[in-house]
């Protein structure tokens, strides 16, 4: 694979995101919780509790925060959190998944389809969107200071059971079938590579180029809905110019 890539669209947003630090780790905790409450405290024993604990790693979370959730967790804390996927159509008439922990339906309907039709968007009925996207598993090995040419990375990745390799100056990005993400990972781990992230996504099958005169209320929709206690992950089917601009 080639072109813009994911891991670059995150890095852009990463100054905004340290702003938000305290609310991405309210929204981890939650997911430490979920995942704890449903498989166990144990990540050797619930991978979706691992996969969580490495997403809440690669965001700096501290140890004593993440402890703290799975405490909460093992103590038979009775929340209970609804897992929502919300489908809209964002200004430029762009898909957008936008997906929800809420212990309240209703805060959490109206919160979302306020951000969404008031930065000049619209909500969209179950699977109007969905089927535009894939869920994959996503991994990223930083490149700074890596000794690994692309040949290398593409044979290491395959091997260790990938489907696909973006390559871009900062980053390999590796994607592999939902089913497959923890192996891959691991395998990774074995042959020695750090990396920075390690999660289930969902991936546009296409990306539509965001007009122009619709990037300041695309920003604002997707700055409203992550500013949101309830929203854990925004995807969008969309480039912003400047990013097409650098393919």
């Amino acid at each position: 694979m080639s072109g813009h890539s994911k891991w670059h669209n995150i890095q852009g947003r990463k100054n905004a995101q340290d702003a938000k630090r305290g609310k991405i780790f309210q929204k981890l905790s939650r997911e430490l919780f979920m995942a704890a409450k449903s498989g166990g405290p144990d990540p050797a024993d619930n991978p979706s509790l691992r996969l969580v604990m490495d997403k809440a790693r690669a965001a700096n979370m501290p140890k004593v925060n993440i402890k703290r959730a799975l405490d909460k967790a093992e103590g038979g804390d009775d929340t209970h959190y609804d897992e929502i996927t919300y489908e809209a159509y964002g200004p430029g008439a762009i898909p957008v998944l936008i997906h929800t922990l809420t212990d309240n339906k209703n805060r959490t309907n109206s919160a979302v389809r306020v951000a969404v039709t008031r930065s000049g968007g619209n909500m969209g009925a179950a699977g109007s969107v969905s089927y535009m996207f894939d869920r994959k598993g996503y991994i990223v090995i930083s490149r700074e200071g890596l000794d690994v040419d692309e040949d290398q990375m593409l044979e290491d990745v395959l091997e260790a059971g990938a489907e696909d390799l973006q390559t871009s100056d900062d980053a390999f990005e590796i994607y592999t079938d939902q089913k497959d993400l923890a192996a891959v990972r691991d395998a990774l781990e074995k042959k020695g590579y750090k990396l920075e992230t390690a999660e289930l996504t969902m991936i546009p099958k296409t990306k539509t180029e965001i007009p122009a005169d619709k990037v300041e209320q695309f920003d604002n929709m997707i700055d409203k809905l992550e500013d949101d206690d309830d929203v854990q992950d925004v995807y969008y089917a969309g480039t912003f110019p400047e990013d097409s601009e650098a393919k």
